[in-house]
């Protein structure tokens, strides 16, 4: 999304050509192979953990921290070492998208309409935002001290970094499109006209 913006924004004559089908698909292939590679690796690596205090975790979801909790040998290091190999991946992509977003935020400045500006941001922002939100959340899940954990703070982390990005990602990409925008209008007014009907009815 960061490389989408980036080409809208700073390379809006080139956008058809930089984002064509071709790319987009090549991008979200990409995608989905790293985060099916690096579930399966955590997940072979987690079901090979002996587990020596029961086998619940406070947690919705099998979550790895929470696992590695009930672990009580020495090969929860393996896990440990897994997470700390796909470190450089996970940099790369953040150190990316921060540059995306400077030369974005560079080439919206240099703008000289007000409104344009003011497109420009509310495009960037929302992203940006939930961006945000994941991985803050996320990074105090995986690397907050055992000594500030709790249930009831593992449960609002989880549910911050692995449901409400999820939701609001197509609700903020979809409320862009002028046809959705449409519709919804639509839909407003036909449920104002039938609220209004229902209360004349009522009246009389």
């Amino acid at each position: 999304m960061s490389y989408d913006r980036y080409v809208a924004i700073c390379k809006p004559l080139h956008y058809g050509t930089l984002m064509d089908s071709r790319a987009c698909a090549t991008m979200a292939a990409a995608a989905w192979a790293t985060g099916v590679l690096y579930s399966l690796l955590h997940t072979a690596n987690t079901f090979s953990l002996p587990l020596c205090q029961g086998n619940a975790i406070n947690q919705f979801f099998c979550e790895i921290p929470q696992i590695l909790k009930l672990s009580c040998s020495k090969s929860y290091l393996r896990e440990v070492g897994l997470i700390v190999s796909c470190v450089p991946l996970e940099l790369g992509c953040f150190v990316f998208i921060v540059v995306s977003y400077v030369q974005i935020f560079r080439a919206v400045l240099r703008m000289p309409s007000e409104q344009g500006r003011h497109k420009a941001f509310t495009t960037c922002l929302p992203h940006l935002a939930v961006l945000s939100l994941f991985l803050s959340t996320g990074m105090v899940a995986y690397l907050k001290l055992p000594s500030i954990s709790s249930p009831l703070l593992d449960l609002v982390v989880a549910f911050l970094y692995s449901v409400v990005p999820p939701a609001l990602n197509p609700l903020i990409y979809s409320m862009r499109n002028q046809e959705l925008k449409d519709a919804v209008r639509k839909m407003m007014s036909w449920t104002n006209i039938s609220r209004g009907r229902s209360l004349i009815c009522l009246n009389k």
